[in-house]
């Protein structure tokens, strides 16, 4: 997905969390009690699915324009 590994994306996503539950914590709030292993399951999850939609999107043509596309190209290969 646009180069960015789905690894970056989780730590990104546990030190945002860290930080927010650091402030919680600061302020007297209460804090957030989520296992590490839970974000990383729910990131990675995320990341399947919108990769795999736009591997769905990008190898399917769906729209008007693509079919038409599709269809010239056949014919310009002349395989119909």
């Amino acid at each position: 997905m646009n180069g960015i590994k789905t690894d970056t994306i989780v730590r990104t996503v546990i030190l945002v969390l860290a930080l927010f539950n650091q402030a919680l914590a600061i302020a007297g709030k209460g804090t957030l009690d989520i296992a590490e292993s839970d974000i990383y399951q729910t990131c990675t999850l995320v990341v399947t699915v919108m990769s795999a939609i736009w591997s769905w999107w990008k190898n399917n043509s769906i729209t008007k324009e693509a079919i038409a596309a599709d269809e010239t190209l056949i014919e310009l290969k002349g395989e119909k």
